[in-house]
């Protein structure tokens, strides 16, 4: 296979792409991470409502809550 040779000004204008590229995948990292912590937020405010749901209800004791409903008409 035959080699190519770069000229200065060929091997900078690739060394910026690759910079370029670099700092893209780097902010794409941050913001995976950002989206996997925010999953872990919300998986764990969901099981917190589950938690508080079973308090409340525990709180009402044996008996359920007393609900009055509106007659229809």
């Amino acid at each position: 296979m035959e080699r190519n040779e770069l000229s200065d000004r060929q091997f900078e204008a690739l060394l910026g792409r690759l910079d370029r590229l670099c700092n893209e995948v780097q902010a794409l990292n941050r913001r995976l991470d950002s989206s996997n912590e925010l999953e872990k937020i919300a998986l764990q405010l969901a099981t917190l409502n589950e938690s508080l749901g079973t308090l409340a209800y525990a709180a009402l004791g044996q008996r359920g809550p007393d609900v009055r409903r509106r007659r229809a008409g």
